[in-house]
């Protein structure tokens, strides 16, 4: 077993899996304090919440990464992943609370340390960083290029990320809510870091969100974390997560565009109005330790805006089409 310390961590990381015995292990290992700079192992704990995979990852596989970690077993596991979380949100026993409601995902080395920082701006601070793909595009089309498990593994075995994380943005690129540059408005974040607090006001994930992978109940929780009054919204520059592909239920879905359909038209029925793209202003918080390139950092074309209007356009069909609005 794996030993948690016994005093309450200033961070608290929820980290949720189902079927991820290839993922978790990365993503552990770039969370442990031998990865992660700029802070203590006693600073922070990790909550894995297991969502019912088939053979699910113990305490005891898992001690080599030296965490203060908890394997936790969702006793009512579901093709969702909200009540998972919310597991771990109650679980959890840090100051501040961050969730990864995906958790294939791996850890650029200064992201814990540098959430903190953003953390301190204000006790009412909504913090989140950018998500990435690992491989040269984004998965769901690259997967049909030939890009599978055993190609990123070779990918990052040749990187060299365990002796400097900073290397995966290398072999990288924006996914579709958090591009194309470092200053755009991202859509959600796949590590929302709030305060105990904020967590407990805003009231955890949204339970009516039960479909596969939780449908858009990421970009809800993060539009309805922007929403707190009086909160400060901060996102992350030079640190990011990094997407492991693993057939995930919209990172790794071929048919998008027919899912992000269905997506928005079960969004509408739960809330009652169609997601719109956030729009707060944000404040940006960190440093770059790896030089970004050219693109990430000005956007020359005006494409992605070209493709939030479109999925706008199409969110407001499928509710017409659905006598939702007019």
């Amino acid at each position: 077993m794996t030993d948690r310390e016994v005093t309450s961590p200033l961070l608290s990381v929820v980290v949720v899996a189902y079927n991820m015995r290839r993922e978790i292990p990365r993503t552990l290992e770039s969370l442990s304090p031998r990865y992660q700079r700029g802070i203590s192992r006693a600073d922070y704990e990790v909550l894995l919440v297991d969502n019912g995979s088939q053979q699910p990852l113990e305490e005891g596989e898992l001690t080599t990464f030296d965490l203060n970690l908890l394997c936790l077993h969702n006793p009512e596991p579901g093709v969702s992943p909200v009540s998972a979380i919310n597991l771990g949100l109650h679980a959890a026993r840090g100051r501040w609370i961050a969730v990864w409601i995906d958790g294939a995902r791996m850890a650029s080395p200064g992201l814990l340390a540098t959430a903190c920082e953003a953390l301190r701006v204000s006790p009412r601070a909504v913090v989140g960083a950018r998500g990435r793909y690992l491989g040269p595009g984004v998965q769901s089309e690259t997967m049909q290029w030939g890009y599978t498990r055993e190609v990123e593994d070779r990918l990052l075995q040749q990187s060299g990320w365990q002796d400097d994380g900073y290397r995966l943005f290398g072999i990288s690129v924006f996914d579709e809510s958090s591009g194309p540059t470092w200053f755009d408005q991202p859509a959600e974040s796949n590590s929302l870091f709030l305060s105990r607090e904020l967590w407990r006001e805003l009231g955890g994930y949204d339970v009516r969100f039960d479909s596969a992978g939780g449908g858009l109940v990421n970009l809800d929780t993060w539009s309805r974390a922007l929403a707190l009054p009086g909160v400060t919204p901060v996102v992350l520059l030079g640190e990011a997560t990094f997407h492991q592909f693993h057939g995930g239920t919209m990172t790794n879905a071929i048919d998008q565009l027919e899912r992000w359909r269905s997506l928005c038209a079960d969004y509408e029925v739960i809330q009652g109005h169609p997601w719109i793209w956030p729009t707060s202003p944000l404040r940006w918080w960190g440093r770059f330790t790896h030089t970004p390139p050219p693109k990430e950092l000005v956007c020359r074309f005006r494409g992605w805006h070209s493709l939030q209007q479109k999925l706008q356009r199409c969110i407001r069909r499928v509710a017409r089409s659905m006598g939702l609005r007019k």
